[in-house]
C-alpha cells in the first residue's frame, strides 16, 4: 500500500495519541484513514445537496411518464455495460 508520511507539531501528535487510545483505533495509520473518509463524505453529501438545490431551482416540476422511465432504465443499462466493459479491459 502506498504511503503518505506528515508532521505534526507535538500538541497535534499528543491530541492524535490520545484519539487512538480513547477511540480504539489501533495504529495512527487507521485513524487518519477514518479521518480521510469521513471527509469523502462529507465531500460527497456537499456535492450532492448542490445537485439537489440545482434540480430544486431549475423550474417547475413535471410528471414524470412511463417514457422517462423508459428512458432512465435504457441510460442505466447503458452505463452498467459500459462499466462492464471498462473493467473488463483492466
Amino acid at each position: 500500500m502506498p504511503t503518505i508520511n506528515i508532521s505534526l507539531n507535538e500538541g497535534l501528535k499528543t491530541f492524535v495519541e490520545q484519539r487512538i487510545s480513547k477511540s480504539g483505533y489501533s495504529t495512527a495509520s487507521e485513524y487518519f484513514r477514518e479521518l480521510v473518509r469521513a471527509d469523502q463524505k462529507r465531500d460527497a453529501e456537499t456535492r450532492l445537496e448542490a445537485l439537489l438545490l440545482e434540480g430544486i431551482e431549475s423550474g417547475e416540476p413535471t410528471a414524470m411518464t412511463p417514457a422517462d422511465w423508459n428512458d432512465i432504465r435504457k441510460e442505466v443499462k447503458r452505463r452498467a455495460t459500459q462499466r462492464k466493459k471498462e473493467k473488463a479491459k483492466k
